[in-house]
């Protein structure tokens, strides 16, 4: 993963998960790494971020436990060159991550990739809540009747349930808190596509911080024991 870096791998290592995880600038991480006797770039430290990220998320999905079978699904708003875009969301009864997914747009169609997304991965839940959103609606019901539709057994697959509710979904619209706070501190992203990998490695901390991995013997480990697990 790390072949033909000029830095120990244990140095890339702690400049992506410092600053995925705290609210730390690129030019922090230059400081305290050249405290330390280590002489980065921040532009070096932001590419490494962008190289890494997506490689770490693909490797902790293959180790991602099972979510519940009721989810609570919501989309939060995030800046990029001055300009809203968004990150959809969703989370199981248990506060788990169940998946995420960042569009330019807030519409029918952004809506129904995400939970295609998050249906193709986890499977089919029992319920979904959501908030009066009528686009968010329309797009379980689509994707719904899409499922069924592909199901080649031919057993018959009960419809999704939704729960339409501001008050029940408050519990989505408190997890978007861990992953605004750490973008708010970066004041905005300079691209889609930087903000598209970065917001992954951001949701990944966070469902680190869950424990939602799965290791042998079951055990609970820190957030730097679990990175060095995925890179290995």
């Amino acid at each position: 993963m790390f072949k033909g870096r000029h830095f120990d791998r244990s140095v890339i290592l702690l400049c992506i998960r410092w600053y995925l995880a705290y609210n730390l600038s690129l030019r922090n991480l230059e400081e305290m790494m050249a405290e330390r006797g280590i002489s980065v770039d921040h532009a070096t430290i932001h590419r490494w971020v962008v190289r890494y990220s997506p490689e770490l998320l693909k490797r902790f999905n293959a180790r991602k436990r099972a979510v519940t079978g009721k989810w609570h699904v919501d989309e939060t708003y995030i800046k990029v060159r001055g300009r809203w875009m968004y990150l959809y969301r969703a989370i199981d009864s248990n506060g788990d991550t169940v998946e995420f997914w960042f569009s330019e747009r807030r519409d029918l169609s952004a809506a129904r990739q995400f939970l295609r997304k998050a249906l193709k991965r986890h499977g089919r839940p029992e319920r979904i809540v959501i908030d009066g959103s009528q686009t968010n609606r329309e797009a379980i019901l689509s994707c719904d009747a899409e499922s069924r539709l592909q199901e080649r057994s031919r057993r018959r697959l009960k419809p999704i349930r939704i729960r339409q509710s501001q008050y029940l979904n408050n519990r989505i619209e408190q997890d978007h808190r861990a992953v605004k706070r750490r973008v708010r501190s970066m004041l905005g992203f300079k691209s889609a596509d930087s903000a598209r990998v970065v917001l992954g490695g951001i949701e990944l901390v966070h469902m680190l911080r869950k424990q939602q991995a799965k290791y042998v013997g079951s055990q609970q480990l820190s957030l730097a024991e679990q990175f060095h697990l995925l890179a290995a």
